[in-house]
């Protein structure tokens, strides 16, 4: 197969038990961290924190639970040749490709059609390329406990939700229901509702109350789930999908790019997640950060005795919790809180404060 793995794949014979199997999503820009991260060569693809890059640290992670025949990709046609460079050991057929960006219900539902196709009905634990986890094996445990759970309730949809250690206000939250009012297992809580990015006052408050996780956006539930949810709540994409799977093969291809466009475009939190009664979350702790900016990357990063995290070659005097990454010898003096980034093309240089508008001043440049 090529040009982009070309649908042609066998349905799986049926069966009582039900596989586990991952999908990374791996197509997004990264555009907080540019110019480090590029639209050719995003944050997914880059190695922020040691050799190894985001998403190759996300099937490692994955592959002591999950093998990597049973692990799929999903990105755009640009990425595809990143995707194979960096995992070499992936299939070439768990490559999924989405041609045009539409947020992530649709992506994940594309996905959905495209693996219940290959392997028959599975449960998939759906997680993006690009978040860091810190505590392996706390991440496998829970995510062991979530596949357990599908096993026996098949239509819930479980999610890993994150216990926060601060008022933060650049993740949206989950809010559970108190588990006494449940007949459950005690580490499986029912979600009471989603809940966006909150205000810093209103963050401490979630934090205080304390039935309030981060949402992690990663998620637990049978392909079949997947598909009904997105028949129930978001017909127009699903009847799309529906009907570029009618192909296969080039003709695939060619529909896939020609239809898949006209979906919905909207995040599975907004189109699913917010509707559907079934939901359950797990509480948990494994040093999760969604590496939103570079101001992330300092919170898991070597620091030296003044709070820099600097390259090898930098030098300062008199500087502290700077954030440095450039090829060139680069010296500080008597300054902090900065960001320093060095590319081929750019310079940044920004206070700690304000690189979260880096987005928008890539944009600024672009349009000129």
């Amino acid at each position: 197969m090529n040009n982009g793995i070309i649908k042609s794949v066998k349905k799986a014979k049926g069966g009582k038990s039900m596989k586990n199997c991952a999908l990374i999503m791996a197509g997004g820009k990264g555009e907080r961290f540019w110019p480090y991260s590029t639209d050719e060569k995003p944050k997914q693809f880059l190695n922020l924190f040691n050799e190894k890059t985001m998403i190759q640290l996300t099937v490692e992670r994955l592959k002591s639970i999950i093998p990597i025949e049973n692990t799929f990709v999903v990105t755009g046609q640009i990425y595809v040749d990143l995707v194979k460079e960096q995992l070499p050991t992936l299939p070439e057929e768990n490559i999924i490709i989405e041609p045009a960006g539409r947020n992530t219900a649709p992506c994940i539902a594309l996905s959905a059609f495209y693996i219940k196709e290959k392997l028959g009905d599975v449960n998939l634990a759906v997680l993006p390329a690009d978040h860091l986890v810190e505590d392996v094996k706390n991440f496998q445990k829970a995510l062991t406990n979530a596949f357990e759970f599908i096993n026996k309730n098949k239509n819930a949809i479980v999610t890993l939700g994150i216990k926060p250690d601060r008022p933060e206000t650049g993740y949206g939250y989950i809010k559970y229901q108190s588990k006494d009012n449940l007949n459950i297992n005690e580490s499986v809580l029912k979600v009471e509702r989603f809940v966006e990015k909150p205000s810093l006052e209103v963050a401490k408050k979630y934090l205080s109350e304390g039935n309030y996780l981060w949402n992690a956006g990663i998620f637990v539930w049978n392909t079949g789930t997947i598909l009904e949810n997105t028949k129930k709540f978001l017909p127009n994409t699903y009847n799309i999908l529906e009907e570029i799977f009618k192909y296969s093969g080039k003709e695939y291809l060619k529909i896939l790019g020609e239809l898949y466009p006209k979906v919905d475009k909207i995040s599975v939190d907004y189109g699913i997640m917010e509707h559907a009664k079934d939901i359950y979350v797990i509480p948990s702790e494994f040093g999760w950060d969604d590496v939103g900016s570079w101001t992330s990357v300092e919170r898991h990063s070597k620091k030296d005795e003044n709070g820099n995290v600097i390259n090898e070659n930098t030098y300062y005097f008199d500087s502290k919790a700077n954030i440095v990454k450039s090829k060139k010898i680069t010296i500080l003096n008597d300054v902090e809180n900065l960001v320093v980034i060095e590319t081929d093309d750019y310079l940044i240089i920004s206070s700690k404060e304000s690189i979260q508008k880096i987005r928008e001043i890539k944009n600024k440049i672009s349009k000129k």
